[in-house]
């Protein structure tokens, strides 16, 4: 638009008519008394407005709709955390504060808020942190690492990491991390925390259950590198009876699974088992994907593997695909307290379509699905959008499997070099 243009438009909206009047007093008062009071609300309104900028905010009142999963509005005035930033800049003693900082703080207080420990706010560093652990090579203990019951908890300490070397187990608790409470941490920051290049020391106080009082544990960090399956062929003997097993470790769902399965059962096919243990034992999970394809080896093609629950009341439905080759060949999968996530979601499918017993101990209960969403700045929340239902109806999300057979593995056990868990499992194998 021409400027000259733009200028008599103005004059036009601001009321302003050109053409000659007759003098009209009162009507002249009138005019400038409403001038004056919009000039003083103007001026008012500026002098409130400059204040709050020079607070370093600017004061927006506004009313947001918060919907939750049952559809249900609600009406709230976030004007409270305005007026509690504003007041704690303004008197705060040890001043400038860091307002990056507490945009941060305010965000990932508000997302954590909810309740669900697997939903919280990447700040730019925790962001690529997190993408970090994803490569599948990075520095650190080599143990998963979750929320439970408010508390900071080791999921499953992973096969021949230092973790495990330092005798830490699924289900302890970490009270502090280099002599800092964590109670009131996230699992990011713990992970934050616990993690250091390769070479250097970290100092977790455990708190156990069956031990009177908490502990330290030093571990050095390793570069941890995970095979994820691991397999072996043995004979066994059982009250005089002999048969031919194969033995399937499992430590997570990662990117090299599906390969190394397939490996797995190519060999134990070729070598006539008569019986399988899939021992998924501090298996933290991984990919949603690869356990439903490894569970499709023992699944019918089309039998349901896993339900994924979305909060909107919709659902996808991941079934069984290709030859289930190993659906004839008895089965036992032993899990613990370290089973979690898409290690319940095999073990459920083959429990629940009746092709495998599990033997071992209550697994974890982490059967939610998360979606990491970028913001701006940086940084990113990662939400819980749905959760896991096993074909037979169980909520995997803090309910867990119950074991079939349960057997305990106690430190002692460990230390004496047995395992009475595969023990249980053997013995169910010649049943």
């Amino acid at each position: 638009m021409d400027l000259n243009q733009e200028n008599q438009d103005q004059e036009r909206s601001d009321g302003i008519n050109l053409q000659p009047q007759k003098f009209d007093r009162r009507r002249l008062a009138s005019k400038y008394k409403w001038q004056i009071i919009v000039l003083v609300v103007a001026v008012a309104c500026y002098g409130f407005g400059y204040r709050m900028g020079r607070s370093g905010y600017i004061y927006l009142p506004k009313e947001f709709k918060v919907v939750n999963q049952s559809d249900q509005a609600q009406t709230v005035d976030y004007n409270l955390l305005w007026d509690a930033v504003n007041t704690v800049n303004q008197k705060y003693i040890d001043r400038p504060i860091d307002q990056q900082k507490v945009l941060y703080g305010a965000v990932k207080g508000a997302v954590e808020a909810i309740g669900d420990p697997y939903t919280t706010y990447f700040t730019p560093s925790d962001l690529n942190n997190f993408e970090t652990s994803l490569k599948g090579s990075f520095d650190g203990i080599g143990a998963e690492v979750g929320k439970k019951d408010g508390n900071i908890v080791i999921v499953a300490p992973l096969d021949g990491m230092p973790a495990q070397a330092a005798g830490l187990k699924a289900q302890d608790i970490i009270a502090k991390v280099n002599g800092e409470a964590v109670s009131d941490w996230s699992v990011e920051q713990a992970v934050d925390k616990i993690r250091g290049p390769k070479g250097t020391k970290v100092t977790l106080t455990i708190v156990r259950q069956g031990k009177n009082q908490p502990f330290d544990v030093t571990i050095t960090r390793d570069t941890i590198r995970i095979k994820s399956v691991k397999w072996e062929v043995k004979t066994v003997n059982e009250n005089g009876a002999s048969k031919k097993i194969a033995i399937i470790s499992i430590s997570q769902y990662g990117d090299d699974t599906d390969g190394l399965f397939s490996q797995a059962v190519n060999e134990i096919l070729q070598q006539g088992v008569q019986g399988i243990i899939v021992d998924e034992r501090n298996n933290p999970g991984g990919y949603l994907q690869s356990a439903v394809d490894i569970a499709s080896s023992w699944v019918n093609p089309g039998d349901v593997v896993v339900t994924e629950a979305h909060s909107d009341g919709t659902s996808q439905i991941y079934k069984a695909e290709g030859n289930n080759r190993l659906a004839d060949i008895k089965t036992i999968v032993l899990i613990n307290g370290g089973s979690a996530s898409a290690a319940e979601i095999f073990a459920g499918a083959l429990h629940d379509h009746k092709k495998a017993e599990l033997v071992g101990e209550k697994s974890f209960g982490k059967g939610s699905v998360q979606e990491l969403v970028d913001l701006k700045e940086g940084g990113a929340v990662k939400v819980t959008v749905a959760k896991w239902i096993t074909p037979g109806g169980i909520n995997l999300n803090h309910n867990g499997l119950d074991p079939d057979i349960k057997a305990g593995l106690t430190d002692s056990d460990v230390t004496a070099g047995k395992d009475p868990q595969m023990d249980s499992a053997v013995k169910e194998l010649f049943k």
